[in-house]
C-alpha cells in the first residue's frame, strides 16, 4: 500500500475515533452550531498563519482555542441568543478568512483543500499533530466523562453535586476546538461538523448507554473514513466528502432501526 494511503487512513481513523465521544456531547448538548463556528473560524487561523509567517497548523490550533474562549465569554455576557451570536460569528469568521487568504495567501495556499479537506495529502507532520492532540483529548475525556454526563443530564443538579460547571463546559469546548483544528486536514472547514455530528446521531439510534453511543460513534466514523478512502481510490472522488457521505449513509441505515427502549 502506498505511503500516502497509510497516512490518510491513520489520520482519518484517528480523527474519527476522537470525534465519536465529542460528537456525542455535541449532539446531547445541541452544540452543532458551536462546531460550525469553530470550523469556519479555522480558515481565519490559516490566513493569520500566512500573514505572520508561522506554522499554519499551529496558527489554526491557537486561533481555534482563542475563539473557543471568546465564545464562552460572549455566551455568558451577551444579550443576544446563543444561536444568533454563533450564526453571526460563524459567517463573519468564514468571510474574514476567505478575504484574508485572497489578499495574503494567493499562490501560497490551496483554498479548496482547506474548505473540503485533502485527506490523501496528509504528511507525517500532520500525523504527529493529530497524535499530540489525541494525547490531550483522550485523558481529558476520561477524566471529565462523569462530570460531563452529569452536566448534560441536569446542569443545576450537577452544580449542587459539586461539578465545576463553568470549568467543565470550557474544557469540553477547548477539546472540541482542538479536534476541529486537526480535522480540517481530513474533511475541511465545510465538513468538520458533519464528521462530529453524523456518526454520533447514527449511533444514538443503536446504543443503550452513553458509553455504547460514544464507542458506536467512533466505529461509525472510522468505517466512514475507510469507505471514503476506498471510494477515492476506486472512483477518484474527494476522500473527505466521500467519508461524510458514507457517514450519512450509515445514519440513513440507522433510521431503519427503532430507537432502543
Amino acid at each position: 500500500m502506498a505511503d500516502f494511503l497509510i497516512y490518510a487512513l491513520l489520520a482519518g481513523c484517528s480523527v474519527a475515533m476522537l470525534a465519536g465521544p465529542l460528537g456525542c456531547f455535541a449532539v446531547w448538548r445541541r452544540m452543532a452550531y458551536f462546531g460550525d463556528t469553530l470550523a469556519h473560524s479555522a480558515l481565519t487561523g490559516v490566513a493569520l498563519g500566512l500573514i505572520l509567517s508561522v506554522n499554519v497548523s499551529l496558527a489554526i490550533v491557537l486561533f481555534s482555542l482563542l475563539l473557543a474562549l471568546a465564545l464562552v465569554a460572549l455566551q455568558h455576557n451577551s444579550s443576544l441568543a446563543s444561536d444568533t451570536l454563533l450564526g453571526i460569528l460563524s459567517h463573519a469568521m468564514l468571510a474574514a478568512g476567505l478575504v484574508l487568504v485572497a489578499l495574503f495567501g494567493r499562490g501560497r495556499v490551496d483554498l479548496y483543500a482547506y474548505l473540503f479537506g485533502d485527506l490523501l495529502a496528509v504528511t507525517p507532520t500532520d500525523l504527529y499533530t493529530i497524535a499530540a492532540v489525541a494525547a490531550v483529548i483522550i485523558p481529558g475525556l476520561i477524566a471529565l466523562w462523569r462530570p460531563l454526563l452529569s452536566l448534560t443530564v441536569h446542569e443545576e443538579l450537577a452544580q449542587v453535586e459539586g461539578v465545576a460547571v463553568v470549568r467543565t463546559k470550557l474544557l469540553l469546548m477547548l477539546m472540541m476546538a482542538l479536534l476541529v483544528a486537526v480535522a480540517m486536514k481530513v474533511v475541511g472547514v465545510m465538513l468538520v461538523t458533519a464528521l462530529l455530528i453524523i456518526p454520533a446521531a447514527a449511533s444514538r439510534r443503536l446504543a443503550r448507554s452513553p458509553e455504547q453511543m460514544a464507542i458506536g460513534a467512533s466505529l461509525i466514523g472510522v468505517t466512514a473514513v475507510l469507505g471514503g478512502v476506498a471510494s477515492s481510490f476506486v472512483w477518484d472522488t474527494p476522500a473527505g466528502p466521500s467519508a461524510v457521505l458514507c457517514a450519512a449513509l450509515a445514519f440513513g441505515l440507522s433510521l431503519l432501526r427503532p430507537m432502543p427502549a
